[in-house]
């Protein structure tokens, strides 16, 4: 889900098997429900080209433990085929001199004409392609049990103030409102969700893409803070520590009404047999249904000592970027193909909606890279933004202005 930098341990990636087979490391964190579904089609698919797959799966939403794993590795000489790793946090990998050039494919398969600017840009190094996107994610979702809305004779909210209407009046009938899990990573996805319901999308460029300090301590910002505050009544106190999955199904289960989070999450409510516009509703979070916050998952290409491994590596990136893999996967994930032209109709409502309003927001400039996972910022700058917001977050004496001058204090670390 993540800073995103990504962690690969174990085991040595380049042994050559047959003719043009290899075994192919793949370093990943899909360890939930609806993701581990979606890795095996990979694998599937990888191993009918003759090669072997090796996983490596880190367990952890946002990536953080395997980014760990990825440096140990690469530093001792031995780095993985493939790595998950994500918008800026390529360019720093890039920068090492360790990942390896995948144009011959790209070119090949037309991959400028198939991927969005937007996308292509991240997915490069010096105008050469060096990763492969696997998906969009819209971060912006609120999930919600309407059962427990009837229940509690409420609505589903458009508005911030729909929302904590909505909140207040499940929390009189004696039902958790939200169902939040209190980690860095997730903090941060609710928090800029909030803000952008806030300040709108040119606000969110200044305070998270473009780290502009007077945005950052405005009264935009401190407003900001503030109502993501409000939220904290309306959690539980056992939330500290919580994985998103397990959030997630707090909603399925009818502990929660909502949760806000990507839509990761609907691949756990697929996977749990529930259909969506029944069981479960997927809405633009409260204020913000003209804009998209995006993560992208991506897998970044390493140097390999032998032309058998850089087969299966090249044959890996072809894999993920065919329509048969975008679409099974994405059926399984909860995202939306990032290649154009794809057929949606076997998708179901909420990913119908996520591609139209990728493109709609694309082109009025409301496409908005997801700070929390990776996208906007480089891991060191994004690791302090995530620390200043989960520090106000669990301390209730931290006031918004304090913590919009330690937003702005993060914005300065490289």
């Amino acid at each position: 889900m993540q800073a995103l930098r990504i962690t690969l341990c174990a085991a040595t990636m380049a042994v050559a098997f047959a003719a043009n087979a290899a075994e192919v490391e793949v370093l990943h964190w899909w360890t939930s429900g609806g993701e581990a579904k979606a890795a095996a089609e990979l694998k599937k698919m990888l191993e009918a080209k003759g090669h072997k797959w090796k996983d490596f799966a880190v367990a952890g939403g946002a990536g953080e433990n395997a980014m760990t794993a990825l440096k140990t590795r690469v530093v001792s000489g031995n780095p993985p085929t493939a790595a998950q790793i994500k918008g800026p946090a390529i360019q720093e990998w890039g920068e090492e001199g360790v990942l390896a050039s995948i144009d011959d494919v790209a070119k090949k398969e037309g991959w400028d004409k198939l991927l969005p600017p937007v996308v292509s840009n991240v997915m490069k190094y010096k105008g050469s392609y060096v990763a492969v996107p696997v998906n969009v994610h819209r971060v912006n979702w609120l999930w919600v049990n309407p059962e427990l809305l009837k229940k509690a004779n409420a609505k589903a909210p458009n508005t911030l103030d729909e929302f904590f209407a909505t909140a207040e009046t499940l929390k009189k009938a004696g039902i958790q409102a939200v169902a939040y899990g209190g980690q860095p990573w997730q903090d941060a996805t609710v928090f800029e969700t909030v803000a952008l319901a806030v300040g709108g999308p040119d606000f969110y460029k200044k305070a998270f893409v473009q780290l502009d300090a007077n945005a950052l301590k405005s009264p935009t910002m401190i407003k900001s803070l503030e109502t993501y505050k409000r939220i904290k009544p309306y959690t539980d106190k056992n939330s500290a520590g919580r994985e998103w999955n397990l959030a997630t199904a707090m909603v399925i289960n009818g502990k929660a009404a909502m949760q806000f989070m990507g839509d990761w999450a609907k691949g756990e409510f697929l996977a749990a047999g529930k259909v969506p516009g029944k069981d479960f509703l997927c809405l633009p979070a409260p204020g913000t249904a003209g804009d998209y916050t995006f993560n992208i998952d991506s897998f970044a290409m390493f140097k390999l000592p032998n032309k058998d491994a850089e087969k299966g590596e090249k044959d890996f990136a072809s894999a993920v970027m065919s329509t048969q893999f975008q679409e099974v996967f994405n059926l399984n994930k909860g995202s939306i193909p990032v290649r154009a032209g794809m057929d949606m109709s076997k998708f179901d409502a909420c990913g119908q909606q996520s591609a139209k309003d990728f493109q709609t927001t694309s082109k009025k400039g409301s496409l908005l890279p997801s700070f929390a996972h990776g996208m906007a910022m480089h891991s060191a700058t994004q690791g302090a933004y995530y620390d200043a917001i989960s520090q106000f977050w669990n301390d209730d004496k931290m006031t918004a202005k304090q913590a919009a001058d330690k937003l702005v204090a993060a914005a300065k670390v490289k």
